[in-house]
């Protein structure tokens, strides 16, 4: 261990310092510090010469002094842009309001988590709500071994991580897709317009599709599968895509509402008949989706805001909270599907 290492101040020190130092994965120090897992002995030493050598103090205790409390929750997002966030935060601003506390936002891109969104925590917050992709890994186990409380939504935490989650149930959502559309009307060449490649939600609803297939005796074609990324444009452009390269299908199944509508769209410039020549079915149920006569899966988002909420107030008055809350989904048959 060398003098540079000693002469950091010990509020600097993070885990991922403590990783570096004692050359280790990040899980791996979470596992000694919340003691989940066995490590090899070498390794143990290694961190827990770290830990002194650089004064690391997992447990936060500035923050417990003299009971102070801000009555501030964090919620660290996305770019809010479209009309997925407009009832989660309806739910989390409702939540909060209720029970005495005021919100703090802070944006990012898809997956820009990292140091630079540590502007929300224990120094003018009492608790912290991640949504998917918002956070990297870097500032999840921060938080964690800190002891500072947050709640995930819309995403599981990490392998060997025990952190509370509220989310929906998406594979068999999406399961009940590719069954309606394969039972009810006879569609056997069902695109998959999937979400980021990163999203939580996004992976499991291809999973989902892809096992209700299997359960079908149908195969699954990779071809089928075009990038929607939860964009109306992105989906539109995967839409034109195939029927200018002419891939035959017969329905289309989107993995979140604003991609099926982009969809419904370059099918529409194309001639072609949502309903009755090519199926049409969201994810998520959002608000313009009964107007729009969108066949799509109804997710509870608005609970889903709420509850996490609730967890994390919990998690503040020392409460143990959920360690996962998986709300169900239901599909809903509208014209675009076929269904009248």
């Amino acid at each position: 261990m060398g003098r540079k290492a000693r002469e950091r101040k010990a509020g600097q020190v993070t885990i991922v310092d403590v990783a570096s130092l004692a050359e280790v994965s990040i899980s791996t120090v979470s596992r000694i510090l919340n003691g989940s897992a066995y490590v090899d002995p070498e390794k143990r030493e290694r961190i827990e010469a770290a830990i002194r050598d650089l004064g690391f103090a997992p447990k936060a205790a500035a923050r417990a002094l003299a009971g102070r409390r801000t009555k501030t929750l964090g919620l660290l997002v996305p770019e809010i842009s479209d009309d997925f966030f407009v009832p989660m935060l309806r739910g989390i601003e409702g939540a909060a309001r209720l029970a005495g506390y005021e919100l703090l936002i802070k944006t990012t891109s898809y997956g820009g988590g990292g140091r630079g969104n540590w502007a929300l925590g224990e120094h003018n917050t009492d608790g912290l709500l991640l949504f998917a992709d918002s956070a990297d890994p870097e500032l999840v186990a921060d938080l964690s071994v800190r002891g500072f409380p947050f709640v995930l939504l819309y995403t599981e935490p990490p392998a060997g991580m025990r952190i509370p989650s509220v989310t929906v149930e998406n594979e068999s959502g999406s399961a009940a897709v590719v069954s309606h559309l394969a039972a009810a009307h006879g569609r056997s060449r069902i695109v998959c317009l999937s979400g980021p490649e990163s999203n939580h939600d996004a992976a499991a609803r291809l999973r989902g599709y892809r096992a209700a297939l299997e359960s079908l005796g149908m195969a699954f074609d990779p071809g089928l599968v075009a990038p929607g990324d939860f964009s109306a444009p992105v989906a539109a452009s995967s839409i034109r895509g195939l029927l200018r390269r002419k891939v035959a299908f017969d329905a289309v199944f989107a993995c979140d509402d604003g991609a099926a509508m982009g969809a419904i769209g370059a099918l529409g410039e194309a001639g072609i008949r949502v309903g009755a020549d090519v199926s049409v079915v969201g994810f998520d149920d959002l608000a313009f989706a009964a107007h729009s006569s969108l066949a799509t899966v109804r997710a509870p988002t608005e609970e889903v805001g709420a509850h996490g909420v609730r967890i994390l107030i919990s998690l503040v008055d020392g409460g143990e909270g959920l360690e996962s809350l998986v709300f169900p989904t239901v599909f809903v048959p509208r014209r675009s599907c076929g269904c009248e």
